[in-house]
């Protein structure tokens, strides 16, 4: 992955070096062992160019750092005084088709954007490398050619793995795993198109619905409200979320196990027709609560109910984003009088 990262240094100093671009938006290596972090770059940063990497850790999704570059001027009835930067961002396929979402709801300008797709080979679940090594410290880490993980611990032990074996589960059941649409797509080949996820979703709607709740209900009382999930998801763009309205009070700031439920239940339906299976709410979730197996049930359903998934295309509209005198409106009714 060396050759990726020097490819995406090089494209950036380039767009730099035109005035192509007034940010660039890409990873660097944090400070620990088996993570990657975004970093931010601008023309008086080309320094940092350097500290540009790729790899297998690269999992937090850069569309969310895009809408507040484009956000108008506080006075909404004053034009806006400075033009909207050109920014540089480095995406793989669940950053583009964000990109693509945002686009769609007029919370980014494409033309503004410069995209370098990076064909994804899939990212490395921590959690699951440290399961495997009970949680010791990990000092050294190497990904070889011939698709192995190689740790080595703080008391010394050693241990490799497949990285196939440690796989996150979002990139696992990946469908789109090259990025279209973009500006520059590096050389490269990315891994093997998932089946999609459907079939474990499939086998929690065969639950009664008692199990079901008794699950979400489990799931949520390790929900300490943080807020992560809602932070680190490209398309929780709303000026003031609901849960922290103060004139109209919907659900208290606590970590009240109904108030949590609330918060995510309607967090997630606001996910419908949005949500790119990206997982980056359960990556950033430090409780480790299970959010992707409802937000993959949004997104089977949307599929399977309207035929749309977020993808690339730019000129398909969302389902929610669209209506027809056509369309029923039973549901508004009495359901009993259909």
């Amino acid at each position: 992955m060396e050759a990726i990262s020097r490819e995406i240094r090089k494209t950036a100093d380039k767009l730099f070096s035109e005035g192509k671009i007034d940010v660039f938006i890409g990873y660097e290596q944090a400070t620990v062992p088996l993570r990657s972090r975004p970093v931010l770059l601008t023309p008086d940063q080309k320094d940092g160019i350097e500290r540009l990497v790729w790899d297998s850790f690269c999992t937090s999704n850069l569309a969310a750092y895009l809408q507040k570059y484009f956000e108008n001027e506080p006075n909404r009835r004053k034009k806006r005084e400075k033009p909207y930067p050109k920014i540089g961002v480095a995406v793989k396929g669940c950053d583009a088709r964000s990109i693509v979402a945002l686009q769609k709801e007029r919370q980014v300008i494409r033309e503004n954007l410069y995209l370098i797709g990076v064909p994804c080979q899939g990212m490395i679940d921590r959690r699951k490398v440290m399961e495997l090594i009970g949680g010791k410290d990990i000092i050294e880490y190497t990904e070889t050619g011939d698709g192995h993980v190689n740790v080595k611990t703080v008391d010394g032990e050693e241990r490799s793995f497949k990285k196939n074996d440690v796989m996150q589960p979002a990139c696992v059941e990946c469908r789109l795993p090259l990025p279209g649409g973009v500006d520059t797509l590096l050389e490269g080949k990315a891994k093997e198109p998932g089946a999609g996820g459907y079939a474990r979703i499939r086998e929690f709607e065969a639950k009664t619905v008692d199990e079901r709740w008794d699950y979400f209900e489990k799931e949520m009382s390790k929900c300490i409200r943080c807020n992560a999930c809602r932070q680190a998801c490209p398309t929780c763009w709303c000026k003031e979320c609901f849960a922290d309205h103060v004139d109209l009070k919907w659900i208290g700031v606590g970590n009240d196990l109904t108030d949590a439920m609330i918060f995510q239940i309607v967090r997630i339906f606001h996910q419908a027709g949005r949500c790119v299976e990206c997982d980056a709410c359960y990556n950033a979730c430090p409780m480790g609560i299970d959010l992707r197996t409802y937000t993959k049930k949004m997104v089977k359903d949307v599929e399977e109910m309207f035929g749309y998934l977020p993808a690339f295309d730019e000129e398909s509209v969302p389902p929610l984003a669209t209506f027809s005198e056509q369309d029923a409106l039973d549901f508004i009714s009495d359901p009993d009088k259909g």
